[in-house]
């Protein structure tokens, strides 16, 4: 029978042969389309509510018709709604030419 010493050694060199891999650590991956989300709730990604996307994203006379970030809509054939798809690069890039100087 092993003594306790023994025993701990043969623990230490078990777990000195056991290689323990690095860890990996990633970035989060952005997704190249985010959907709006639902009346009442924000994004989870940014934090920004249905109408201030579609304040962006649909032509209106505050964006002189011209919608400063791209959005797609998918849609069946005959059908009429879809669903919309906005472009999370153009959002992106939206928000980040808006940066406060001052601050």
């Amino acid at each position: 029978m092993a003594t306790p010493t023994e025993t701990e050694n043969k623990r230490e060199a078990t777990a000195a042969r056991i290689e323990i891999p690095p860890r990996v650590v990633t970035a989060p991956l952005a997704p190249e389309f985010i959907r709006l989300p639902k009346p009442g709730q924000l994004d989870p990604l940014t934090g920004l509510s249905r109408s201030a996307l579609n304040a962006w994203i649909l032509p209106s006379d505050r964006n002189s018709h011209k919608p400063p970030v791209r959005s797609f809509v998918i849609r069946q054939k005959g059908a009429r709604t879809g669903i919309r798809l906005i472009d999370f690069a153009s959002l992106k890039g939206f928000i980040l030419g808006h940066e406060d100087k001052a601050a």
